[in-house]
């Protein structure tokens, strides 16, 4: 089986809590709150881990929290190699929850401040641990001082190696790889996401399916992927366009935290056991409903994704 690095260059430790309502004012008493290991590339292993599979996390770790994040790895299993950032303390963010109504609260931190000699060094630091033909998963936000042209330059240093790159990111870097393709072998977002790259609505299916495979038709990505929230996800790439959706009873929902990252998971792990791009999409799609269903960071669980896999629907666009 390929093996798979994932790459968290902005990892956190995630807070989660509750308290009655969330007001301005008075102080509001939380339940203890739960510490996780955070960031886009870290929840990626955890739930490949979850679900049986295996990885390396490559996480760039500082001061205190850095630390605490790594033992909270530990504790889970999860393979890492740290990379030392020396621009501060590894970030917390926080997730709090209102009992009154069943609303959450995301606050999210922006992370230590990166040098050019940091990104030179985590781009040959990353190629070095990059499995040769392999997957290498970057997913999450890039730290402060990161080039917007970090994902283009990595793929790059993989590309001779015949490594997978398997893209999720947001905001102006995916703005940068939209305007700039470096053509990784897959490319996922939300669908807010890609209607702020678009420019307009994209409100069918079939609408986010034209936008998809228009990235691949630019080169931007070979297999581009988009969220379409609780209706599924859509792929296209030059074999087909096809969209996976399983359904979940509103009232069943506790939090929407760790969706993205378990359908990257699910998706990257099905992939490299040698699934079909459709039955890796199915198994994603599954793994991102399966992770509504748990509190906080906790992720899918192998027990929901298996109970709930069957009924995913799969259709071509």
């Amino acid at each position: 089986m390929t093996h798979i690095l994932t790459i968290t260059l902005n990892p956190t430790v995630d807070i989660s809590t509750a308290t009655a309502r969330v007001e301005a004012g008075p102080k509001l008493r939380c339940q203890t709150p739960e510490a996780d290991p955070g960031g886009g590339g870290i929840n990626v292993s955890r739930a490949i881990k979850f679900l049986g599979g295996d990885s390396t996390a490559f996480i760039a770790v500082g001061g205190e929290t850095g630390a605490q994040l790594l033992r909270l790895l530990a504790e889970e299993r999860v393979r890492f190699t740290a990379f030392s950032v020396n621009g501060g303390a590894t970030r917390q963010s926080m997730a709090v929850t209102e009992e009154d109504t069943g609303k959450q609260y995301r606050f999210v931190m922006p992370g230590p401040h990166w040098d050019q000699e940091m990104v030179e060094e985590s781009l040959n630091a990353i190629a070095q641990a990059a499995p040769s033909s392999g997957v290498v998963v970057l997913s999450g936000s890039q730290p402060p001082g990161v080039p917007l042209d970090y994902t283009a330059r990595l793929s790059r240093r993989l590309e001779a190696k015949g490594v997978q790159l398997f893209v999720d990111t947001s905001g102006q870097p995916l703005r940068e790889l939209v305007k700039h393709p470096a053509n990784p072998s897959v490319l996922r977002m939300d669908d807010v996401e890609a209607e702020d790259v678009v420019g307009h609505a994209l409100p069918s299916r079939a609408a986010t399916a034209d936008f998809a495979s228009d990235l691949v038709a630019k080169g931007v990505a070979q297999t581009v992927i988009v969220a379409r929230g609780s209706d599924g996800s859509t792929l296209a790439n030059a074999e087909g366009r096809w969209h996976a959706s399983r359904a979940i009873d509103p009232a069943e929902v506790v939090s929407a935290v760790g969706a993205g990252d378990s359908f990257v998971g699910a998706f990257s792990l099905a992939l490299t056991r040698g699934e079909e791009m459709q039955q890796a999409l199915c198994y994603g799609t599954t793994a991102a409903a399966a992770a509504v269903l748990t509190a906080g960071t906790q992720l899918c669980t192998a027990q929901d994704v298996t109970r709930l896999l069957s009924g995913c629907e799969l259709i071509a666009l």
